[in-house]
């Protein structure tokens, strides 16, 4: 399996077919980490209106520590799963009350651990969250693996590892570590993301058309 040759692909394709959205549009990690989270367990149609509504009441991590829970749980009403509100509204009092430096990469030096770890150490933020947000921000060289980046790695490597299993986990992880594109990652895990969403969906994928068939051992195995 030629990794450059996915990497190539899947960035074509990404630059012609991607969906434009406000979160991509910028490198600002706080507001990348507010996509992330809105995102978890909603749809993208649904989540842009709270996402702009969101930042636009709280443009900074500094604006959303010094809110109320009430007045974030008012403009997180009707998404659901309200945990993930208050997680966010708790992380963002630790930033500021810790003067963390997460969210301050581009302008402190800091290692790529110390954020990723720091990351980590937030209410609601696990390992996805945390490679997503390193390398869509800091185009840090950390996997960022969804439903949809695990949907498309179980079909290139025929892999029938069920990935919500510990093992799975690992196996999966260590396959996107493999396949991760180290020198543009913020462009692969953008790009492999919007695959799965948009083309190697669940049910009608265009196998025949695939610009990645010649790689995916699914295909050949049929």
């Amino acid at each position: 399996m030629s990794h450059s040759l996915i990497h190539n692909r899947l960035s074509q394709w990404y630059e012609q077919h991607h969906r434009v959205l406000p979160w991509r549009e910028t490198e600002d990690p706080y507001r990348i980490w507010v996509s992330e989270i809105i995102l978890q367990q909603t749809r993208v149609a649904q989540g842009l209106e709270y996402y702009l509504r969101f930042v636009d009441r709280f443009p900074t991590v500094e604006a959303l520590a010094s809110a109320t829970e009430d007045e974030v749980l008012r403009y997180w009403q009707g998404l659901g799963y309200y945990s993930r509100a208050r997680n966010m509204h708790r992380a963002a009092q630790m930033i500021v009350a810790q003067q963390m430096d997460v969210f301050r990469g581009h302008t402190t030096p800091i290692s790529q651990d110390a954020i990723f770890k720091g990351l980590l150490s937030l209410p609601g933020v696990g390992e996805y969250t945390a490679g997503a947000i390193a390398s869509f921000a800091y185009d840090m060289p950390y996997p960022a693996l969804d439903g949809n980046v695990y949907r498309v790695l179980a079909r290139l490597y025929d892999c029938e590892i069920a990935f919500d299993t510990s093992a799975g986990k690992k196996h999966f992880h260590q396959l996107a570590n493999q396949l991760l594109d180290k020198d543009h990652p913020r462009l692969f895990n953008s790009a492999i993301m919007e695959f799965g969403a948009l083309y190697c969906t669940p049910t009608t994928p265009d196998c025949l058309h695939c610009p990645i068939q010649e790689c995916c051992q699914a295909y050949a195995h049929h």
